[in-house]
């Protein structure tokens, strides 16, 4: 039986060799690396993979034996599924945005409450409350074409801009219910939500401040320029950056398409967090009905739906465009958003065939008698998940899984919040090819892979360890128990 950790090693140098040495395109590095772990992968570690999702075995065995090709289309599908419509959306507003002079209404708006120095700043913080209660890549897509309009008007510092908002994004996603990470780390570990909640924000915002820092030494190392992009011509930028305030949209207007997903969204967020499934919220009738249609415009699909909606009326309305021509823009901003969305499912499926192989379990086996501190172990188990097969959530589940016994059992000296932060700051090392949000990461900044590995990979990972030695910190000065 082929060794899990051997598989990994497998589909590492082919996807790395693919892409670098061969200069494969990353969808066909991807696929192909998916193809030869699948094949590698035992049937019965199929099997196993399936029963340990709580699968009856029956419906398993039959799983575990559909062809090679099936699975592969079966996790690049669910992929798809998940951010799908949100990158051909995102597209759309982000195209919409730029062209129409919203991005550059929103940049010169934030200037006179920031100023040009603390612009990265702004960013930052923006991204990060953002993404507490919205999906991180929708913020990610809603907020890079600000970080290009504003990188177009500065003349410098775009990667600086660029890591802002992701640095930002990223750690709110792993730290802050109800983010999907922390919401399911919360429920495992037995901590309450509101202790989470307070102590996630506030570890993030100091993760953030190193994030911060070493975004700036990279700018300064590897000053990479605002580039090119079918969707984000730097002619187009610089030609709505010239414009007076009289020709660009009202900010109110600017705002919409961003606002409306983002707020919509909040709003059901909050309301599935902080209430019971198929429960009246209000004793109102009438409130309930006005809520229920919320919630409608709050599902990420529909919220990105209106919102790309709001963004091509805007364009149309501020640049007089006919018909055609929108149509012509739709079908532009949906090729750099079909590219993206075929390389993040593809991402998607070769995680989904290394989690198959057995990976997981092969490395909670080797970590059980590991008699580390249960708070760097808690981090160390879920950065080499969260390496091995790609995906932050899939780390979570399975460093919680791991540990939610130990820490119930142990004599931990500590409040199990610590644990959950710690696992956590784990989930942020180490982004490469196997992970979707790398590849979303890469493609809207415009960066090469080599140069999202040199910039993203670092800033995150640095921001992890970051995080694990202030809670280390943290559990011994305020152990709270």
């Amino acid at each position: 039986m082929a060794n899990p950790i051997f598989i990994l090693l497998v589909g590492i140098v082919i996807v790395v060799g693919g892409i670098i040495g061969f200069k494969l395109h990353p969808f066909l590095a991807l696929l192909l690396a998916a193809v030869a772990v699948a094949l590698l992968t035992p049937v019965a570690s199929v099997e196993q993979f399936f029963l340990s999702k709580g699968i009856a075995a029956d419906e398993a065995l039959k799983l575990s034996h559909k062809s090679i090709g099936e699975r592969i289309g079966t996790e690049f599908g669910n992929t798809c599924a998940k951010v799908g419509i949100l990158i051909a959306m995102a597209a759309i507003i982000g195209k919409s945005m730029l062209d129409s002079g919203a991005a550059e209404k929103i940049i010169r708006a934030m200037l006179k409450i920031t100023g040009e120095k603390n612009a990265p700043v702004g960013f930052m913080l923006s991204s990060f409350f953002l993404t507490i209660p919205v999906f991180v890549d929708t913020v990610i897509f809603l907020m890079m074409p600000l970080a290009k309009a504003m990188g177009m008007r500065l003349g410098k510092n775009y990667l600086l801009l660029a890591l802002s908002v992701i640095a930002g994004a990223v750690m709110a996603n792993s730290y802050v219910p109800p983010s999907p990470g922390p919401l399911f780390l919360v429920a495992a570990m037995n901590v309450p939500i509101g202790l989470m909640m307070a102590c996630g924000a506030m570890l993030g915002l100091c993760t953030i401040t190193v994030g911060y820092f070493v975004a700036r030494w990279l700018n300064k190392k590897m000053p990479i320029p605002l580039r090119d992009s079918p969707d984000a011509r730097l002619e187009d930028i610089a030609a709505i950056a010239n414009k007076t305030d009289k020709e660009l949209p009202s900010l109110g207007w600017a705002l919409l398409p961003a606002v409306f997903p983002l707020v919509t969204i909040c709003i059901r967020s909050a309301v599935e967090a902080f209430t019971k499934p198929n429960t009246a919220v209000t004793d109102s009738l009438f409130l309930n009905k006005i809520l229920d249609v919320v919630l409608f415009f709050g599902d990420k699909n529909i919220a990105m739906l209106m919102g790309a909606i709001f963004a091509l009326f805007v364009l149309a309305k501020q640049t007089k465009t006919t018909k055609g021509k929108l149509t012509a823009f739709v079908q532009t901003a949906l090729m750099t958003g079909g590219g993206i969305i075929l390389i993040t499912a593809s991402g998607g499926a070769f995680g989904g065939m290394l989690q198959q192989s057995g990976i997981s379990q092969s490395i909670a086996n080797a970590t059980k008698d590991y008699q580390m501190a249960l708070i760097p172990l808690a981090f160390l188990i879920t950065a080499i998940v969260r390496t091995a097969q790609g995906s932050a959530t899939v780390a979570l589940i399975t460093a919680s899984g791991i540990l939610a016994g130990m820490a119930q059992n142990a004599n931990l000296g500590f409040h199990p919040v610590y644990l959950c932060l710690a696992i956590g700051s784990g989930a942020k090392l180490i982004p490469w090819m196997n992970d979707a949000g790398f590849w979303i990461a890469c493609k809207t900044t415009n960066l090469t892979e080599r140069e999202a590995l040199k910039t993203i990979a670092p800033m995150q990972s640095i921001m992890g360890i970051a995080g694990v030695l202030l809670t280390m910190l943290a559990a011994w000065l305020f152990p709270m128990v």
